[in-house]
């Protein structure tokens, strides 16, 4: 797959996100990279930054919370082409889910680990 049909993918996961979160998503950036980083070679995906629950009067003027999808791994992991549709959602949710300040052990409990 190229890396143009995984940009797609992650940008129609970020689509099926309800609108009625999105509207609360706030100072976050979505990207797409090749590879993480080397020490984590199978990490899919990566939430930098500070969760909207740990926000408070003193955050102004920051950047944006990133989050990086890691093209590479997924592809790895997966062996049909619904399985990367399906990983990719996954990982997207997964990632945004840490943005409204949810942590590994529930997202796991969710399905979304």
């Amino acid at each position: 797959m190229t890396r143009e049909e995984f940009e797609e993918l992650v940008a129609e996961a970020l689509d099926r996100i309800p609108p009625e979160l999105t509207r609360l998503m706030d100072n976050v950036a979505v990207f797409v990279e090749d590879e993480p980083p080397a020490d984590d070679p199978e990490l899919l995906g990566l939430y930098e930054g500070t969760p909207l629950t740990d926000r408070g009067e003193w955050y102004a003027g920051v950047l944006p919370d990133r989050i990086t999808i890691y093209r590479g791994p997924t592809l790895r992991m997966c062996e049909s082409r619904e399985d990367v549709v399906a990983e990719t959602e996954v990982t997207v949710v997964h990632e945004i889910a840490h943005h409204f300040g949810i942590d590994d052990a529930r997202l796991h409990a969710l399905g979304y680990g």
